[in-house]
């Protein structure tokens, strides 16, 4: 979930810019510190890459859930923050976004090509090695993971909506909560997954360098702790009285089952309960520069690429073996699949799928006024 995140995301974010410098935490007393010109805070690029983790373990404890009530608790605890993570973090960097042309092509090479090359290779991968032989290629219709970059390109575009309005995040929880009620909204673009994550983006766009010191102090981090043990409780208790989709946030009440008034409900609860989740997840993530810092500008990578190995996995059978099932086999597959997403993160995969996750494409944009000013002022060269 770049997706991602700001969310999975990448070198260049699709994010338009960097939290400003003024106001951003230092590394370790949590109070206010200018980083140096250019440099990135290792805060966020931490955050993006445990994320991601998280995210990879997730898909792959999937398959183990069946008759194992820890691992569908760990699962439902897990999928409960790892996504409004990614999309808060996409929020908070995405207040600078303006329909300035430099940004929408920024937007257009890191959003929207990443969506169309990557919903047709997993259509193309569904034939090849899944159980659908005839899958169509649809672009409306987001497959596995790509239904974040979808929903990612939106955000953006409504970003000056939300930054005009009076109660952006009271306006987004609104439109969220009557999503959920509304079977009618269909599966193009995956619509009620747009709408109903939607408060996490506002909301991080509502946020404020200050806001994070607050997270980055020894008091919350020892808060969280009891926060994750009630969590982990209630998703015990949860596994065999909830249904589990209410956390993908996909369908609405009635298409889960449930009376139409159970989507506000539960909406407004799982909003909570995520928040307070992300607060406790922050709380924990680095402030300084780690050894895996630099792979949170390649998370994108990561989120995109995990999805071809853990479906493989799946429809090989790999997770059929018998000792797959036990102890040891779900530590092997937890294991595995973060050190995976760890390698799909680093500098040489990122080199080689760059021309398909950060295309330049200089070629397919016409060059904006103040670009052609800049260059007839340009000196001749030499």
């Amino acid at each position: 979930m770049s997706h991602a995140a700001s969310s999975p995301t990448t070198a260049t974010d699709p994010s338009p810019a960097r939290p400003p410098a003024d106001g951003i935490p230092g590394p370790r007393d949590g109070r206010a510190a200018r980083p140096p010109a250019g440099q990135r805070d290792p805060f966020f690029d931490n955050s993006k890459y445990l994320a991601i983790v998280l995210v990879a373990m997730g898909h792959a404890w999937e398959p183990l859930r069946d008759g194992n009530r820890m691992m569908a608790a760990l699962y439902l605890f897990v999928f409960a923050f790892h996504m409004p993570a990614f999309i808060v973090v996409s929020g908070y960097f995405s207040r600078s976004f303006d329909m300035r042309p430099d940004r929408l092509k920024r937007l257009l090479t890191g959003v929207v090509v990443p969506y169309v090359v990557f919903e047709t290779a997993f259509v193309l991968f569904e034939r090849a090695v899944g159980d659908d032989p005839d899958m169509p290629i649809s672009l409306t219709d987001p497959w596995y993971l790509t239904w974040f970059l979808i929903a990612l390109f939106i955000w953006r575009l409504t970003t000056p909506v939300w930054k005009l309005v009076r109660h952006p995040v009271l306006l987004s929880v609104a439109i969220a909560t009557l999503a959920s009620t509304s079977p009618d909204i269909g599966d193009d673009l995956d619509l009620q997954r747009v709408l109903q994550f939607l408060p996490f983006f506002v909301i991080g766009l509502s946020l404020k360098p200050e806001h994070f010191q607050l997270v980055r102090r020894r008091a919350a981090r020892l808060l969280s702790v009891p926060v994750f043990v009630g969590a982990l409780g209630v998703a015990w208790w949860a596994v065999p009285r909830m249904n589990p989709d209410w956390f993908y946030h996909r369908d609405s009440a009635e298409e889960l089952g449930a009376p139409w008034w159970c989507g506000p409900v539960m909406e407004l609860a799982l909003l909570g309960c995520s928040l307070l989740l992300t607060v406790c997840f922050f709380a924990w993530v680095p402030r300084r520069t780690m050894w895996f810092t630099g792979l949170g500008a390649g998370t994108l990578y990561g989120y995109l690429l995990h999805a071809f190995v853990v479906k493989t996995a799946l429809y090989r059978g790999w997770y059929d073996a018998q000792w797959v099932q036990g102890p040891l086999g779900v530590v092997c597959v937890t294991v595995l699949a973060g050190a995976l997403v760890t390698a799909l993160c680093t500098p040489p995969v990122r080199r080689v799928f760059r021309c398909v996750v950060e295309p330049r494409m200089e070629w397919a944009f016409r060059k904006d006024a103040v670009e052609l000013a800049r260059e007839r002022s340009a000196p001749p060269a030499g």
